[in-house]
């Protein structure tokens, strides 16, 4: 015979944490013999239970532990499940409306080192609803309006700033020395790169002629150098860098562009650029990619063409990230880019007609380090075309913003996609993706989102016209800008929720230099579930955004605790400037998937 019971006790090593064990003990003619026997069931903490109230216990105590017979049992066993901790996976996300009108609309967005947002629109779409400040109007125009904006995040206020040239379906960097370097656009703004450097009264400075070719719908990439390189643009099937190295440094073909272009079309503006972490870079643009090797002006591997052949790049406009970078021994041994979205290939011209197509609802999956290269597709719950892909600090992609049929271009899509979905890469195939809570807004065309320093999603924009039109359309252009939190900000998760308190924010670190982080959490911490990562803030535009790249860093297991609540955690920064580009990023201490706020480092 023997006696069941259930064993709890303190970690006298944690007074936080409680264990739970399923015992048993072998009973003979009315003697317990020898050791108990358990198996740990899972542990709680102060955080999440309250211990039961006292319920008599059998026969005997020993030491700490509280044994009771088995009629007991089933009582404390649905004590226990009443009381067990919430999961992280809170489903849902929430919504706020930060600010009803910023006066502009938010058709290009970038985080900068301030914890301000560079936004803007364009400078011919008339008057806007916020003036330049003391009067002031562009020169030779009678516009004295904003068509850009700085947005204060810790105060919800923005600051109009004045830009001298059409900044339209243009793209930027952020630089390494924090500054915006935004290039192109279109009419007189198609060759000009524009600088932003953040301060209290700061405003844009234009260098009429800092391109060698016209750049509308380019897409820009920081390199390992610190230059950036200006891919494409409408008729420009071409590259550039800048800073220029030289007065004579002009532009370079490349012919991958003009194999992709289709006439009347395009569906290959915004290609989607990514650096690899061998130097090359990643250019997908209509319906496949190449590896390019931009030093040397040559295509090093070309991938397969996506299965369905459809297009993913504008007007047919879907949206890809470079999936997290696992850093392991200084190496990365997994280098995947994720496609989704879009629209059929015959869209834009059905369109244009009347016809809106559904979009697309299908994502693309292929590891380009791998030597035979394959695309996996996966099925969206919500077919999207104009979405936004943003990598959240714990490693998920949100897909956000945009239309279930048509394409992009003037009142070309229909059907807004009010709910967002997050991908989750690690998870198994089936269950990747999971809706979330909708907003109320429609964000169509010309609509941003990025990733702000608190976790959360900054979101605006969307207009359909060109120009500001806010009655008897469909979609009434849209000043507004709001915010998105996923589930991970939800406040019962707040006891694991990282605080970082060893560094101060816009600390500098070096490429392959060791650091310690310090971090407390009110809940005990499962070693096994920490990790760091570094996010490249983005330069977002036309449901792309461009130097968006997240690093976990490597480390392994090296949490430990350092007092009541405190914790340290041992990481080693980038090994190279080919998998991080020295710049600026944010650093988040992530457990059990849920992330710290983030602290800004200078990657040197």
């Amino acid at each position: 015979m023997g006696s069941l019971f259930i064993l709890y006790y303190n970690n006298n090593n944690n007074n936080n944490l409680f264990v739970w064990s399923l015992c048993f003990r072998i009973k003979s003619k009315g003697v317990l013999h020898g050791g108990c026997r358990c198996r740990t069931l899972y542990t709680t903490s102060k955080c999440y239970l309250t211990p039961p109230p006292y319920i008599p216990f059998a026969n005997m105590h020993l030491n700490n532990h509280k044994e009771m017979t088995f009629h007991r049992i089933l009582l404390l066993l649905l004590l226990l499940l009443l009381h067990m901790p919430q999961s992280p996976a809170v489903a849902g996300g929430s919504w706020s409306l930060l600010l009803p009108s910023i006066g502009i609309s938010a058709m290009h967005m970038q985080l900068l080192p301030t914890d301000r947002v560079v936004i803007y629109d364009r400078t011919d779409f008339g008057t806007s609803n916020i003036s330049l400040p003391d009067g002031k109007c562009r020169p030779n125009s009678t516009d004295c309006s904003a068509h850009s904006v700085e947005y204060n995040i810790a105060c919800n206020t923005v600051r109009p700033l004045m830009v001298l040239s059409n900044v339209w379906c243009s793209s930027g960097t952020l630089m390494p020395d924090g500054s915006l370097v935004q290039t192109g656009g279109w009419s007189d703004g198609d060759h000009v790169v524009r600088i932003y450097k953040s301060c209290d009264n700061c405003d844009w400075q234009e260098i009429p002629t800092g391109l060698s070719q016209p750049r509308w719908y380019a897409t820009n990439h920081l390199l390992p150098d610190g230059r950036q390189i200006i891919v494409g643009g409408r008729r420009s099937f071409n590259y550039e860098f800048y800073p220029k190295t030289s007065a004579t440094e002009t532009d370079f073909t490349l012919m991958f562009l003009v194999q992709t272009n289709e006439p009347d079309v395009e569906n290959n503006l915004y290609p989607f650029v990514f650096l690899n972490t061998d130097g090359n870079i990643f250019i997908y643009a209509n319906y496949r990619g190449i590896l390019f090797d931009y030093v040397r002006s040559k295509v090093v591997r070309t991938f397969p063409a996506i299965p369905g052949g459809d297009p993913r790049n504008y007007p047919s406009t879907g949206s890809a990230v470079l999936l997290p970078l696992h850093i392991v021994q200084g190496n990365v041994d997994c280098v995947e880019v994720l496609v989704c979205g879009g629209a059929p290939r015959d869209a834009f011209k059905n369109a244009n007609n009347g016809k809106f197509d559904g979009a697309l609802d299908t994502c693309g999956r292929i590891k380009i380090s791998d030597p035979d290269p394959q695309w996996v597709m996966e099925t969206m719950p919500l077919a999207r075309v104009m979405g936004d892909m943003v990598l959240l600090p714990n490693g998920d992609v949100l897909i956000i913003n945009g239309g279930s049929a048509g394409v992009a271009g003037w009142d070309l899509a229909r059907d807004p996609v009010l709910s967002p979905v997050i991908y989750g890469p690690d998870k198994p195939t089936e269950s990747r993706f999971e809706v979330q809570n909708p907003s109320t807004i429609a964000r169509m065309y010309h609509s941003t989102a990025i990733l702000l320093r608190d976790g959360r999603v900054l979101v605006g924009g969307s207009n359909a016209h060109d120009k500001y039109e806010f009655t008897n359309v469909l979609y009434p252009t849209e000043l507004s800008l709001e915010a998105f939190s996923p589930a991970y900000l939800d406040p019962s998760l707040s006891g694991l929720r990282p605080n970082i308190i060893s560094h101060e924010t816009k600390t500098t670190i070096h490429h392959g230099e060791n650091f310690v982080i310090r971090f407390i959490v009110s809940c005990p911490v499962d070693p096994n579930l920490v990790k760091v990562t570094m996010v490249a803030p983005s330069f977002n535009t036309h449901s792309f955004s461009m130097n968006q790249r997240l690093l976990i860093l490597d480390g392994g297991n090296t949490t430990v605790a350092v007092g009541m609540s405190h914790y340290e955690v041992s990481v080693v920064a980038p090994p190279s400037g080919n998998i991080a580009p020295a710049g600026n990023y944010i650093l988040f201490v992530v457990h059990q998937e849920v992330p710290s706020e983030g602290i800004w480092v200078s990657l040197r």
